[in-house]
């Protein structure tokens, strides 16, 4: 008996030790990485693909309504040999019936530094693609 009491806070260490990976979550995040990827490589195409038809951004100006209008106004940051920011997911998190999720992180400007945070909402086509129906960012306070 002793050596099951012994053996207890063992068995507790290597639950946490052992990873279990949600699949849908791991995928949701190397398509907000892909994503991301698109600013870095300048491929403004390429992140048009992400883009759902009646996505609405948050912007300064107030909201971005469909994929043309965020497409307009996105369009410039791809202008130049040089990323203007940076992103990648910190957290995501996918309902249980596979078809939204959400991603969260930090933007980086040119410089390296953290300037903002992104939280984006993604929903997963017939197909099974993933496209950003929702998508806002904050500015990042310390």
């Amino acid at each position: 008996m002793l050596f099951l009491f012994s053996l207890a806070p063992v068995l507790l260490l290597a639950q946490d030790a052992v990873p279990n990976p949600d699949p849908s979550r791991q995928i949701v995040e190397a398509i907000e990485r892909s994503f991301a990827r698109t600013m870095a490589e300048r491929n403004f195409e390429a992140f048009s693909h992400f883009i759902a038809e009646e996505a609405v951004f948050f912007s300064g100006s107030g909201p971005l309504r469909g994929k043309s209008e965020v497409l307009g106004a996105w369009k410039p940051y791809f202008e130049g040999p040089d990323a203007p920011f940076s992103w990648e997911p910190e957290r995501v998190e996918v309902l249980g019936s596979g078809d939204l999720a959400f991603s969260s992180g930090p933007v980086y400007g040119p410089d390296g530094q953290r300037v903002a945070t992104f939280n984006s909402v993604w929903r997963r086509g017939e197909r099974g693609d993933w496209r950003i129906v929702f998508d806002k960012g904050s500015r990042y306070c310390e």
